[in-house]
């Protein structure tokens, strides 16, 4: 049976738009586009989890609203289940520090880029909505 990892990720919006991290070369799915986030620690709530990660990644802090969705995909490496949520920044702008790149888009343009599998059913909401 494949590992199943819980993880988190953060859709922030600002004025229209929403934050769009691309994945480093060196990381798994490379140079793919993520909602940024990362693993829920043992312990640890879904929106603690996503504060600490986004204050790690991106030296930034979180407004953590609702839940957007949950969705399971499975990688070759294990089961990823993907918790996103609606999110505002606090004060300070986000800080490249693990990813490639970061880009603010609008909801519109969401579909343009390669997303992860995991994060494609949360893209598909939010253009849905939006």
């Amino acid at each position: 049976m494949k590992k199943q990892i819980e993880v988190v990720g953060a859709v922030i919006f600002s004025d229209n738009k929403v934050l769009c991290a691309q994945r480093n070369e060196n990381m798994s799915l490379p140079l793919m586009w993520e909602f940024p986030g990362g693993k829920v620690e043992q312990d640890e709530s879904e929106v603690d989890a996503l504060k600490r990660e986004i204050n790690e990644e991106m030296l930034c802090d979180l407004e953590v609203g609702d839940k957007i969705t949950s969705t399971a995909y499975e990688y070759d490496f294990g089961i990823v289940n993907l918790h996103t949520y609606k999110c505002k920044l606090k004060e300070k702008m986000p800080t490249l520090t693990e990813h490639k790149s970061i880009k603010w888009l609008n909801i519109h343009e969401l579909e343009s880029l390669e997303w992860a599998p995991a994060d494609i059913p949360a893209v598909k909401i939010i253009v849905d909505e939006g």
